[in-house]
């Protein structure tokens, strides 16, 4: 993303038709947008936008972590798993739906839910479906950690996103990057766990 914000603030000059010194022009006099690899005046805006947005979400993202982290011992992920297996019935799930939710290898995910099982927060369990197929769960001491984490985070959120955008603002967020996301399958809809709404 820096390098597009790079680009964006040298091409400047793309929203009145040129590009500045040094562009493609022989001696680095202004040369047309297109010949000078400077991005069009609404390329230019697009980019500066959707930069805007990453930064805005990833730097929100990074506070809501720490602010969730603080004064305990479990990192962003490890939240992010105690969060999903609390919103799923009988809050367990194969280990590949915790894979998917992170985003992370096999070896990733591994690591964090052996995080988690030293902390005495969650637990493997096979399936008593298939024997192939391990299941994490949330023990009793997951669940009350899962519960207390989700008051934190929404604490935040509404301090930190609802406080400033507001509640209409937030709606609209969440229906807008839901469109973005639309496919993702790793937190499906309609969650029937304690928390499941």
């Amino acid at each position: 993303m820096s390098r597009w914000r790079g680009v964006a603030r040298r091409c400047r000059g793309a929203r009145a038709g040129f590009c500045p010194a040094g562009g493609a022009g022989a001696r680095g006099e202004g040369a047309t947008v297109r010949g000078g690899g400077c991005p069009s005046a609404t390329d230019v805006a697009l980019l500066e936008g959707w930069h805007g947005i990453a930064r805005g979400l990833g730097g929100v993202q990074e506070e809501l972590s720490a602010e969730v982290a603080r004064g305990s011992r479990i990192d962003p992920a490890a939240v992010q798993v105690l969060w999903f297996l609390l919103t799923r019935p009988g809050v367990a799930v194969p280990m590949n739906q915790v894979a998917r939710l992170l985003g992370f290898s096999t070896a990733g995910t591994t690591k964090v839910v052996d995080r988690l099982a030293e902390l005495g927060l969650l637990e493997r369990r096979p399936s008593p479906d298939d024997r192939r197929v391990t299941f994490a769960a949330l023990t009793p001491g997951g669940r009350a950690a899962a519960g207390d984490l989700a008051d934190d985070l929404a604490r935040a959120l509404r301090e930190r996103v609802v406080g400033v955008i507001g509640e209409e603002g937030f709606t609209t967020l969440v229906s807008l990057t839901g469109r973005l996301a639309k496919g993702a399958d790793a937190w499906p809809a309609g969650g029937a766990g304690p928390c499941g709404g």
